[in-house]
């Protein structure tokens, strides 16, 4: 497995990336960004808004470099948080490059993670603050990523979609926070939780952390042995799923409804006849 510090030039490569910054015409950069994946044959998807860039491509390694270095050359993408695993086939069918209101939808236009966010936590003490009786742990994601797995005694907010959680932490506060100094969120990759752990301070909480890295950098980095990570960690590929070490996990994907489901089991939406 390859790790994400120090990176095999062997195989395809997976790049989960994102940068909150400011473009001022993110459709201007659209083009260019796109003419440069396909030149380089690399596949995934990219978007662009007003407050950066996210998304998730795949190619061999020398391919993604080069894309890579076209996206630090952006505005304020010179530290580009960049995050990559392996694949043994291309897991995307093709490259979309696509302007939108938002890089990771919460529909909080006044929430920006350039100006507030919570406290990053390494991985490698993110079991020490989870464990705190102090801390109450908060998964952002969705409720069928969620299912798959997540975190030993982390709070589920059972939310469809990541603009329900500003309304669900509010309708919540006072019994997540009762008897609670501390607050840790976690999410896939780690762009959720800039923008939900600055939203958490917009909302006059003091003491909010977030996984650095997110799950992905936890499962690379802590041994299955030390970890409190139970399941599979839900990844927006044809891969569906990843397990400690970023290995190859267990699980499908429905066609018709997108669910993950284990491989040979049934969908949870759609039932068995629901190809995988």
């Amino acid at each position: 497995m390859v790790s994400l510090d120090s990176r095999s030039d062997a195989g395809l490569q997976v790049a989960a990336l994102y940068q909150f910054t400011r473009f001022d015409d993110p459709a201007a950069l659209q083009g260019p960004l796109l003419a440069v994946c396909e030149a380089h044959g690399i596949k995934g998807t990219l978007l662009l808004a007003r407050e950066g860039i996210n998304g998730t491509i795949a190619g061999m390694p020398e391919a993604l470099d080069g894309v890579l270095a076209h996206i630090r050359a952006l505005p304020g993408c010179a530290n580009l948080d960049v995050k990559f695993s392996s694949a043994p086939a291309m897991p995307f069918g093709k490259m979309k490059v696509r302007v939108k209101r938002e890089i990771v939808t919460m529909g909080q236009p006044d929430i920006d993670p350039t100006l507030s966010v919570g406290t990053y936590v390494d991985a490698q003490d993110w079991n020490a603050l989870i464990a705190d009786p102090d801390t109450v742990v908060i998964d952002t994601r969705n409720d069928y990523e969620v299912a798959i797995g997540t975190f030993a005694g982390a709070v589920d907010p059972a939310t469809p979609s990541f603009r329900d959680f500003p309304a669900w932490f509010r309708d919540n506060r006072e019994a997540l926070l009762a008897g609670k100094k501390k607050v840790a969120m976690f999410c896939t990759g780690g762009i959720r939780c800039e923008k939900s752990t600055s939203f958490l301070r917009a909302e006059g909480v003091e003491e909010v952390y977030h996984l650095r890295g997110g799950i992905l950098k936890y499962l690379e980095q802590v041994s299955e042995s030390d970890s409190l990570w139970q399941g599979e960690c839900f990844v927006f590929d044809e891969r569906v799923s990843l397990g400690h070490g970023l290995a190859q996990g267990t699980h499908s994907r429905c066609q018709p409804c997108g669910r993950p489901f284990p491989i040979g089991g049934a969908c949870p939406v759609c039932g068995p006849a629901a190809p995988a």
